[in-house]
């Protein structure tokens, strides 16, 4: 057989080794360490864009797990993607890179700032800080739509349209929008992919 009619190789989209339980470490507390208004931001661009160590949907769906356990999200994405690589240790290394250099910043700035925290510039310096969270937590959630939107898969849109309606809009309480959009998505996936399948 020729070379020219060989199936091309195609390239994975992430690292086919998984890191070490140091470089979980790292990659976690520079995630931190970075994640000024919010983790998340840093969290995606490190996991998926810098390492390759997860796709964009691949990210998205563990999110969204993490995203319905109790807790913080980025806590539990820390344990869970941990976990995923590199068993309990895994999840263990990225709990501690991702908690400990900032649990110990904290440490040092409550203390400044029960000292100092009547002065007038440091409220002002705080206000410009909350400007910027918004702003990141804006650009991840585009970042996040991304591959949705390209799938433009119509179910998956309407979905996340009317859960934003029901809490955004509507203001319905958060656990029981969950309560009908989890099963619903759910099933709805689950017969859609039967359909197609068969």
């Amino acid at each position: 057989m020729s070379s020219d009619s060989a199936p091309a190789v195609q390239e994975p989209d992430f690292a086919p080794a998984p890191p070490g339980l140091l470089a979980l470490f790292l990659a976690f507390a520079r995630m931190s360490l970075a994640g000024f208004g919010g983790v998340l931001v840093f969290a995606r661009r490190a996991i998926v864009e810098q390492h390759r160590w997860m796709t964009a949907d691949e990210f998205n769906e563990t999110f969204a797990l993490c995203h319905f356990l109790p807790g913080p999200n980025i806590v539990n994405l820390s344990m869970v993607f941990g976990s995923r690589l590199r068993g309990v240790a895994g999840g263990v290394a990225a709990f501690t890179g991702l908690l400990l250099p900032p649990t110990l910043i904290m440490t040092v700035l409550a203390i400044a700032y029960a000292r100092f925290g009547d002065l007038e510039v440091l409220r002002r310096s705080l206000a410009g800080i909350s400007c910027a969270a918004v702003g990141l937590l804006i650009a991840v959630v585009l970042r996040m739509m991304t591959p949705l939107l390209k799938r433009t898969d119509p179910l998956a849109l309407v979905l996340m349209a009317g859960v934003f309606l029901a809490i955004g809009v509507l203001r319905l309480p958060l656990p029981a929008v969950l309560l009908v959009a989890i099963p619903l998505s759910i099933g709805a996936t689950f017969f859609l992919r039967r359909k197609v399948a068969a």
